[in-house]
């Protein structure tokens, strides 16, 4: 039995050695080989003990969908393993339950960059990952990685997919012309009252509120100005939309013909023949997502699976999907023609056109301004 064991043992690390085999699977199949005769090697328990399923939470809509068609599907008939999903539509409520659960309970999320990585950081709920068990990081964007590294040396996130919160507007009422003309002043156009849309989030709103007002988002010196213009926003806005399906069907249907806007659902809006048209104008909000691994998480699993969402068949399957640019480097992975013409496409690799949060500086101001904006999106 022990010697026919033995060969089975050896032609099943052939196997892995020539990348038959996943390294999960592998250790599963050579565990229970060797339990099966009697035999004992120290990491016999833990390949037997390896997670069956991976918890993911994410957007939803039209991006979770491309996720889960194009890297979650093909992960699991590869490995076996299930991924588990839940939805959000805004991510303060899952660190709230995140801070508030056991370790485990959440795994993955899809989270939005290092505005919030440094939140899940100061709560103590991050894992560390092993970069190593990650290879396809090389191709990643190390603009993208370096702000997480200036928060954490030893990441917790891995960059995934990035776009802009630019202007969408309805061409049928508004022409390109006249967007451009007035840029963010758009949605601050009385012209347009009772016809202006926003994401309700105090970010966004207070992002657009200092560009109008003249002001550096990032290094903001009057805040009775912004605030006075989150109210003049506020008061020509029919709905602060709070998804990307709301906000899709917002324009879809006419119902506002400007808003503040997730550059991959208006892409996909286009594809769709609605006539959106869409705007970044300077100083554009621009944002990065990330695979984010919380503490208590099946370490070896979430790798595993993470590395596979970037390979570059995947990757750029997912980016297509879901209409938002991969981070991987256009330098050293061929991209397609359609990721290339989606909004907020960087061909350099330097992503220094696109302006991103500070996330310290927002970090120290947000209890404060999220009081604040609570207050004045309830009428004050």
């Amino acid at each position: 039995m022990k010697i026919s064991t033995t060969k089975r043992l050896e032609r099943l690390n052939e196997r892995y050695g020539n990348g038959d085999l996943s390294r999960r699977t592998f250790l599963g199949l050579t565990a229970a080989a060797a339990a099966s005769a009697g035999l004992s090697m120290p990491w016999m328990g833990r390949a037997l003990a390896a997670a069956t399923e991976v918890r993911f939470d994410g957007w939803g809509g039209v991006v979770q969908e491309a996720i889960d068609k194009y890297a979650f599907q093909p992960y699991t008939a590869k490995t076996g393993i299930k991924v588990v999903q839940g939805t959000f539509g805004d991510e303060n409520e899952v660190i709230t339950k995140v801070k508030t659960s056991k370790p485990g309970d959440f795994q993955i999320v899809h989270s939005s960059g290092v505005n919030y990585y440094i939140k899940y950081v100061n709560a103590g709920v991050n894992a560390e990952i092993n970069e190593a068990n990650i290879p396809n990081m090389a191709n990643v964007l190390q603009p993208m990685i370096e702000p997480f590294r200036k928060i954490t040396p030893k990441i917790s996130a891995v960059p995934y997919d990035y776009g802009t919160t630019g202007l969408a507007y309805n061409t049928t009422v508004i022409s390109p012309e006249e967007a451009k003309e007035k840029g963010v002043g758009l949605l601050f156009d009385p012209k347009y009252a009772g016809k202006v849309g926003g994401y309700a989030d105090m970010t966004t709103r207070v992002w657009y509120a200092a560009l109008q007002s003249g002001q550096d988002p990032n290094n903001i010196q009057d805040m009775d100005a912004v605030w006075a213009k989150v109210r003049e926003n506020r008061d020509l806005a029919k709905k602060f939309w709070s998804s990307g399906a709301e906000l899709m069907d917002l324009l879809s249907k006419g119902e506002v013909v400007v808003t503040d806007a997730w550059s991959g659902r208006i892409a996909a809006l286009q594809q769709q023949g609605h006539p959106i048209g869409y705007l970044d104008p300077a100083g554009s909000y621009a944002w990065m997502e990330d695979m984010l691994v919380l503490k208590g998480s099946p370490m070896a699993e979430c790798e595993e699976l993470i590395n596979f969402m970037l390979e570059p068949a995947t990757s750029i399957a997912v980016a297509e999907g879901q209409n938002y640019p991969p981070s991987l480097d256009p330098t050293k992975v061929e991209l397609t023609e359609k990721i290339k013409a989606l909004p907020a496409f960087d061909p350099t690799g330097s992503m220094k056109s696109l302006t991103f949060a500070d996330p310290v500086y927002w970090a120290n101001n947000e209890d404060a301004w999220n009081k604040q904006w609570d207050r004045i999106s309830k009428g004050a």
